[in-house]
């Protein structure tokens, strides 16, 4: 026998109240978007900055209301939350927070929309945004328990303020983007939005698209009002291109011409759009050698050669090796969500004894493997997993045949292939051989190891 009671509200019932209700207390506009650009839902205060009753806001385009702001795209260009936006809403400034909405009925990469946050760009809408600043990437947030990195990270704080481009140098995993972002939080652009694009692998066509946007009906397949490439989307705030080097020449000059004069056009049109951006770029080889292959403009790298930062591999970091590796053990557990292990000198040592081709993000995939491996509470070396180490590294057939120059030439040869792909640059390649970057590079053409050209 089944007993029936009488309930006042159903569950997603309640859900939906004690939502509007939480909404509607906030004295701060809140406005959930699709991707559209159609306003879905709003709280009062959104309805009454807008100058409409909340019943009426549901289905509005966001557009009609905000200038020179085009969420969707944003959103789509960025995928992640983005804090403290400055955007014009009826004329008004406001410090704009977003947040991306992912489907949960398609694929975990679909947008469904973002809740957009607005805070008066007043002063409690500065403090506001300071607090959260705080909870963002800066300065604080990279280790600098070696001596060299925190020579990096006094150096990038002086050029953070500068209002120049900025070559950020270092090898794959060593941290480049953070401290991008880094120098980005601590500049007088700290408020406006920040950007990247990796260059390196992307078709000249796409890439150009993403960067520079494209006209309505700019070709095949394109969207009829066009589209806004990411330096429009970057306006008053900050570029980071990773994998500069591998810019075609195409963009390597259109890059060139808006760094002297703030201008460019979209593909598929003849409009002229002048910005005002900062450019940071990456790159994990050496540009000066690039130019001299004829491979990247040299008037380009002078002008992203500004002020240049040199981030060292972690090979050459490991007087701070022990505290970062306890960071990211702290940090794995916390994830994993299991009890603190302690790293057993063991296995310090076998980190220690390591070559890190992949940098520190190596060394924080490798400890979360670690932690996920550890039942006993210590981490021993048969936790730490890593390939290639204490492997022979084979070095090439070096027969005694010929005289002592045919035989160290042969050996020479070797030892530069091998280290080649840890180190692809002259210049790291000779910090790492103790010999100036000229030698090497000469050694490099005569053994026919690198890039040709």
């Amino acid at each position: 026998m089944f007993e029936l009671r009488k309930v006042s509200l159903m569950p997603s019932e309640r859900h939906s109240l004690e939502l509007n209700a939480l909404l509607g207390a906030l004295d701060f506009p809140v406005l959930s978007i699709d991707m559209s650009g159609a306003i879905v839902a709003a709280n009062r205060a959104a309805a009454q900055l807008l100058g409409v009753r909340v019943d009426e806001v549901p289905g509005m385009s966001l557009s009609r209301y905000a200038e020179d702001f085009d969420l969707p795209e944003l959103v789509r260009a960025n995928k992640a939350r983005i804090n403290g936006l400055r955007v014009k809403i009826k004329g008004d400034v406001f410090l704009a927070d977003i947040a991306p909405l992912q489907s949960e009925h398609d694929d975990s990469e679909a947008l469904a929309g973002a809740v957009l946050t607005l805070h008066r760009a007043d002063r409690v809408g500065e403090r506001i945004y300071q607090v959260r600043k705080q909870e963002l990437r800066g300065f604080d947030s990279i280790f600098q328990s070696s001596k060299v990195m925190a020579a990096v990270v006094r150096e990038a704080r002086r050029m953070a303020p500068l209002d120049a481009p900025l070559l950020i140098e270092g090898e794959t995993g060593t941290g480049k983007e953070l401290l991008a972002r880094a120098c980005h939080l601590s500049s007088p652009r700290g408020q406006s939005p920040f950007m990247a694009l990796n260059c390196a692998g992307l078709p000249e066509s796409m890439a150009e698209t993403e960067l520079f946007g494209y006209g309505p009906g700019a070709f095949e397949g394109a969207r009829p009002e066009g589209k806004l490439g990411l330096l429009e989307l970057t306006a008053g705030g900050t570029l980071f291109l990773d994998g500069v080097g591998e810019m075609s020449p195409r963009l390597q000059a259109k890059l060139l011409r808006f760094l002297q004069d703030g201008g460019f056009r979209r593909v598929g049109s003849d409009e002229e759009v002048y910005l005002d951006v900062r450019v940071i770029c990456a790159t994990q080889v050496d540009l000066s050698e690039l130019c001299a292959a004829g491979q990247f403009r040299q008037d380009l790298y002078h002008r992203l050669n500004v002020l240049s930062l040199h981030i060292p591999p972690l090979r050459d970091c490991l007087d701070g090796l022990q505290p970062l590796a306890l960071h990211f053990i702290d940090q794995a557990s916390r994830q994993i969500g299991c009890a603190l292990p302690t790293l057993s000198p063991q296995a310090l040592e076998r980190l220690a004894g390591y070559h890190w081709p992949g940098n520190v993000r190596q060394l924080e995939n490798t400890l979360f493997q670690a932690v996920s491996l550890c039942e006993g509470g210590t981490i021993k070396p048969e936790h730490i997993r890593l390939p290639g180490y204490g492997a022979a590294q084979p070095l090439g057939d070096f027969s005694l045949d010929g005289d002592l120059s045919a035989i160290v030439g042969r050996f020479e040869k070797a030892v530069l292939e091998g280290l080649y792909a840890q180190y692809p640059s002259s210049r790291l390649l000779g910090k790492r051989l103790g010999v100036s970057h000229t030698t090497i590079a000469n050694k490099l053409r005569e053994h026919g190891i690198g890039r040709e050209g």
